[in-house]
């Protein structure tokens, strides 16, 4: 029986649907404006230098932002998740969402101001607020049974295929809302989706855990943890996965519109692509559950591989958009088949401690991918940053192949 009586699994999947909905569509807004809005703050007159990279203009420093968002939920995901072990979810995803408003706030502030370093300093804070509603994904297999598990993690990620219908539009009505400032429309937008992120959260049903005593076990150790084949292949699937998407996602706004294509253009291939980030979601846990993590996670190595292939053959309209819309799909395949294996994996005593330390790395290689890719941007163009893409996914599916073979050779002796 999928759902005992009492069973809150369905009341909380829809619920958590809704709120990664709307968060994920303050995070779409985000993705769409933050590096354009970075390049329309940077003073290109303003030049810095540092050791063994020499001078370079503040331009240069476009994606910094967005970069130091990712740095914020790496540093703040151990704590996200410890907190809520503490206070429950509800209250943890209520702090978090709070704290994405004020964010919101200081950021539509640094615009009007013409601040490019508190514009910055938001951009970090909204880390934060992205570290406790990342946990989404989590908090909906805290009352799911074992067999359901796969499909209540996919049906929560169905949520965000709301934000990449109505996030890249809001970006484009909100754009010049308040001109001659541009952009601060779209984080006031972000800071109204959070109040009302908010008070859906209100309705969810996950018990608190039980406070730990010492003494109590608190599972395997990092060590043991890094040993186990299954933990290193949810963490490589995320990492990767989560870097090389956000990579490409960063970038493309700014080569279109260096590629003489319009903001709209550039708007409506970041909807294409969110689109296709969540909708498999409708399917994505029935085919790990026919055919395992592992192998939806190499499929969705291959989609990237693909997108590289794309992106070579040119720059129109075309290419960004079928190359982007496979990123999203591998997006999917990876990050959801990490996930599930990470929920399938973790006892209950080590489930903050594994969920965090997975979103500490996962977000940390994020936050280098989308810092690079502004900067390989701005530097040696479109080109460079579509291929650079090819080593790391393809370590990751040699990763992947190796791993899944002990564990294979392993479980004829269990």
């Amino acid at each position: 029986m999928l759902f005992p009586k009492g069973d809150p699994t369905i009341r909380n999947t829809m619920l958590l649907c809704a709120s990664l909905a709307v968060s994920n569509t303050g995070a779409v807004l985000i993705m769409t404006v933050t590096a354009l809005a970075g390049a329309y703050l940077a003073r290109p007159e303003v030049m810095y230098s540092l050791p063994l990279i020499g001078t370079f203009s503040e331009r240069a420093l476009s994606t910094l932002a967005l970069s130091m968002q990712f740095i914020g939920t790496m540093m703040a995901a151990p704590p996200a998740a410890l907190l809520m072990a503490r206070i429950g979810r509800r209250a943890g995803f209520s702090v978090g969402q709070l704290i994405g408003f004020g964010a919101a706030g200081l950021a539509t502030y640094a615009l009007f101001d013409q601040n490019f370093w508190l514009f910055v300093l938001a951009g970090f804070l909204i880390g934060f607020h992205n570290a406790f509603w990342q946990q989404f994904r989590f908090a909906v297999a805290d009352t799911a049974s074992a067999e359901f598990k796969p499909k209540a993690v996919s049906y929560v990620m169905i949520g965000p295929l709301v934000a990449g219908i109505f996030g890249p539009e809001i970006a484009k009505h909100t754009r010049d809302i308040f001109a001659p400032v541009l952009f601060a429309g779209a984080y006031v937008s972000v800071a109204t989706l959070a109040l009302f992120a908010v008070g859906i959260l209100q309705f969810i049903r996950i018990p608190t855990p039980p406070r730990r005593k010492k003494g109590d076990s608190t599972g395997r150790s990092f060590k043991q943890l890094a040993q186990d084949p299954k933990f290193v292949i949810a963490v490589l699937a995320g990492m990767v996965g989560y870097s090389s998407m956000s990579f490409m996602m960063t970038a493309t706004p700014l080569a279109m519109i260096d590629c003489g294509h319009l903001f709209d253009d550039a708007a409506f291939v970041i909807q294409g692509h969110v689109i296709a980030m969540f909708a498999p979601s409708f399917f994505t846990g029935s085919l790990i559950a026919r055919y395992s993590a592992p192998r939806i996670i190499l499929v969705g190595a291959g989609l990237y591989l693909g997108s590289v292939v794309i992106n070579m053959t040119g720059i129109d309209m075309i290419q960004f958009f079928s190359s982007l819309v496979l990123v999203g799909v591998g997006w999917n395949f990876m990050f959801v088949g990490g996930t599930t294996m990470l929920t399938e994996f973790a006892t209950p005593e080590e489930r903050a401690k594994v969920q965090g330390v997975n979103d500490l790395l996962v977000f940390g290689a994020v936050s280098i991918a989308s810092f690079l890719s502004g900067a390989l941007q701005q530097a040696y163009g479109w080109g460079t940053v579509t291929l650079s893409i090819t080593g790391p996914i393809l370590v990751a599916l040699v990763c992947v192949l190796l791993l899944q073979g002990r564990i294979n050779r392993a479980q004829p002796a269990e």
